[in-house]
């Protein structure tokens, strides 16, 4: 047996954060990793007052190519996850926005990031 590694608490509660979101993305909400770079992506925007426009996500090649970005956003609209805005009389720009079920699932996460944090 080798000798246990000692893990600082911030990487500690780190490491049990991404367990419980991994437990609870197998069991409620079935995204890829990708898919919920995306999402997180589309919601940090919209946390900013900001949101991403299609052209402006499928130009984010660091996080996948065009066809894959497109598809992911399909997959996240299917799950409820995303929605599709206008804003005034512009129709041809379509906004991405997190729905309530994205909302749900990030104050889901936000809680067990909490718990990790406050088991350290």
């Amino acid at each position: 047996m080798t000798k246990q590694q000692v893990f600082s608490p911030a990487a500690s509660a780190y490491i049990r954060f991404i367990d419980q979101r991994r437990t609870i993305e197998a069991t409620s909400l079935p995204l890829a990793s990708n898919e919920r770079d995306v999402l997180e992506v589309i919601a940090i925007r919209a946390l900013a007052n900001t949101p991403l426009t299609i052209t402006e996500l499928m130009a984010m090649s660091e996080i996948a190519s065009p066809a894959t970005i497109h598809r992911k956003i399909d997959q996240l609209r299917e799950l409820g996850m995303v929605d599709t805005v206008f804003e005034g009389n512009n129709r041809r720009t379509k906004y991405l926005v997190p729905t309530q079920a994205a909302h749900d699932y990030f104050d889901q996460v936000g809680k067990v990031m909490q718990q990790a944090i406050s088991a350290t």
